[in-house]
């Protein structure tokens, strides 16, 4: 358990995991940015998406591990050999070649990012005590939001000024400063019972993690770059059942295992399950607002690339703002209140995206992406802290971690579903319009400009035919349209789920983590 009697330590506690927190958040925006400029050096055009995706799956991978690793072992220790996998991949990652050597080595850098933010919310809250915690949960989920908006500056800047290396390379001496202020400052006092790892949870973990997120990521339209499946192909339906196997195995190993990766005991605590769930819904909405936000602005609204880098800002000054308000009031009201309030607002907001059409200005999509912002913002602060308020320290950790798992795996989930909707409702509007508006247009000029991704070229919209033009741009309008009326109701079924939380809340110190973690921690006593 973390020793917090000295004011200077915690403190400086603090400060070392913003920084890593930062860092973690802030690499996904800078990379995104300056990935253009490395496709093109590296001559990888084709394998652009899985610089991302590998990110993605190793990281959420990673994330339930460490979190229960943290609890056998000391949030510090564990700690930094994340941050010492972040630090060495972003080094790997600066020296890579070739596009499949940036992959791998951004893998390893996304198996230490796993590690970062879920133990930063764990230490918090070891640190902290419960009518405290708010405030600070509300202050990190603020950096997560910064980094959103600085990270595309960032990036340009390294690009335009630097080698695009130096994207990675600066992590290194913010991450070696990060493990060195928390390896001074966070005491612990651990229990030295030696315990066993649930190694092959662990593996089959992995396993179903891994082969349902590359289902996700294979599976598309053919002919987009860097999908390569159709959704009723073997290949993904495969993937999707050796995931669905590996899960069965999972959680069979987990129902017998001593210490397991995911002590299936938490999820009988209603705050839990629940908060998983509601997590989960909200993942799949904020991601996919996120994701395709952007698309919208370039290609509909006709926004040049560079600024189209900048279009969430209003977004996630809004989420920050909510977020320090949420972690603020979590003490006076009930987890219930917060998450039915802030999903109603995200999902008005998502309803309001799906009016925006070709005619639809910049000014409006700024005012609808506030209001979605103020929804999202209280939700995570909310979430990590229900959770860890109903266990002890022992499973602290591993709580944190779980929850924060799945809002992962529910955004990487919601993208993938959003993109199939988004690319079937252009297929079907464009086959439509072949039949109707663009019935007169010869076959080869309209093969030639009827793909939606030439919106995206400033130059390329100039060179098309005004009539296609007209009509793949409302085509597009219209897909993203559909991607926000998925996400009113994903959004919707997470509101309904926080219904079930009753009115639980955060107590005092020494209330909710006295009962409930001695429940917790005899019934993992007696497995």
């Amino acid at each position: 358990m973390t020793n917090t009697s000295d004011s200077k330590n915690v403190k400086l506690i603090v400060i070392g995991l913003m920084i890593g927190l930062l860092l973690s958040a802030l690499d996904q925006t800078v990379v995104s940015t300056a990935m253009p400029t490395v496709i093109n050096q590296l001559h990888g055009f084709n394998l652009y998406s899985w610089v991302f995706s590998i990110y993605m799956l190793t990281s959420t991978t990673a994330v339930p591990i460490f979190g229960k690793l943290a609890d056998l072992y000391g949030r510090r220790n564990i700690y930094l050999v994340g941050m010492g996998f972040f630090i060495i991949g972003s080094a790997l990652c600066g020296l890579s070649q070739n596009m499949t050597e940036l992959i791998v080595f951004r893998g390893i850098q996304g198996i230490g990012a796993g590690a970062l933010m879920p133990l930063a919310m764990t230490i918090i809250g070891d640190i902290f005590p419960p009518e405290k915690r708010g405030k600070m949960q509300g202050v990190f989920g603020a950096v997560f939001g910064l980094s959103s908006i600085i990270g595309p500056a960032a990036g340009g800047f390294i690009v335009d000024h630097l080698n695009w290396q130096w994207i990675f390379y600066v992590n290194l001496p913010f991450g070696i400063i990060a493990a060195i202020i928390l390896s001074i400052a966070l005491k612990e006092k651990r229990n030295k019972e030696k315990r066993s790892i649930d190694w092959f949870g662990a593996i089959f973990l992995t396993g179903s993690i891994v082969s349902i997120l590359l289902g996700l990521v294979l599976a598309g339209a053919t002919d987009q770059p860097g999908t390569h499946y159709a959704w009723g192909s073997p290949q993904i339906i495969g993937l999707f059942c050796i995931g669905a196997i590996l899960i069965g195995l999972f959680l069979f190993i987990e129902s017998k295992a001593k210490e397991p990766i995911i002590p299936l005991f938490l999820f009988k605590n209603k705050v839990i399950s629940v908060v998983s769930i509601a997590g989960f819904f909200m993942g799949t909405g904020m991601f996919g607002a996120i994701t395709y936000i952007p698309l919208f602005v370039q290609g509909v609204v006709g926004t040049s690339a560079s600024l189209a880098g900048y279009v969430l800002t209003p977004l996630m000054l809004s989420l920050i703002i909510a977020s320090i308000i949420g972690g603020r009031i979590i003490s006076k009201v009930t987890y219930r209140s917060i998450i039915i309030v802030s999903m109603t607002i995200m999902g008005i907001g998502f309803i309001l995206m799906s009016t925006m059409n070709v005619h639809t200005s910049n000014l409006s999509v700024v005012f609808y992406m506030i209001i979605t912002g103020f929804g999202m913002g209280s939700l995570m602060p909310t979430f990590t802290i229900a959770v860890q308020s109903a266990v002890g320290p022992e499973l602290r950790g591993v709580a944190t971690s779980s929850s924060q798992f799945f809002r992962s795996i529910g955004g990487t989930m919601g993208v993938s579903i959003m993109g199939a909707i988004m690319a079937n409702q252009m297929a079907s509007g464009l086959k439509e319009a072949a039949k109707t508006t663009l019935a007169q247009v010869p076959p080869a000029t309209l093969k030639q400009f009827s793909n939606p991704q030439l919106l995206l070229n400033a130059a390329t919209r100039k060179s098309m035919p005004h009539d296609v033009f007209l009509t793949v741009q409302q085509v597009l309008a219209n897909s993203i349209d559909w991607v926000f009326i998925t996400g009113v109701i994903f959004v919707l079924i997470g509101a309904v789920a926080a219904i079930f939380l009753g009115k639980e809340r955060l107590k005092p110190s020494g209330v909710t983590e006295g009962k409930e973690s001695g429940k917790m921690k005899v019934e993992m006593e007696m497995l």
